[in-house]
């Protein structure tokens, strides 16, 4: 299972970021999909998660109304809309998968396997 992150980059504050997580040589149907952030110095916090068996979605207070968690036709890619971006998501946001049965929580300790971080940052 391989998971690549990208999108991050350099906005400035209200702007938009659109992240990716493309798995390689499998469909992400059947798994719980999540976004992880960590910022300098903090402990690594859930962002958002999606079921792609039900299409549930989970967001933390912190982003609910600017972001959107979403999946791609074939389900190779998952996508994070950021909007209304301020300079607290500045982080490294990670992408997970966990196969659905085992899909409690979007917990990181939750999480099976993960892509490499795409860094965010949030400045003027």
């Amino acid at each position: 299972v391989q998971l690549q992150a990208s999108g991050g980059g350099l906005v400035q504050p209200g702007g938009s970021l659109r992240l990716s997580c493309a798995a390689s040589g499998f469909t992400l149907g059947y798994y719980g999909i999540g976004w992880f952030r960590q910022a300098p110095g903090k402990e690594r916090e859930a962002v958002s998660c999606l079921s792609t068996t039900n299409g549930a979605t989970w967001y933390a207070d912190s982003v609910k109304g600017r972001f959107t968690v979403s999946g791609d036709t074939g389900l190779t890619t998952v996508h994070l809309q950021m909007n209304s971006l301020k300079p607290e998501d500045t982080a490294i946001y990670y992408c997970a998968v966990v196969p659905e049965g085992d899909y409690n929580s979007c917990a990181a300790d939750d999480f099976d396997y993960w892509g490499q971080g795409t860094l965010v940052t949030v400045s003027s």
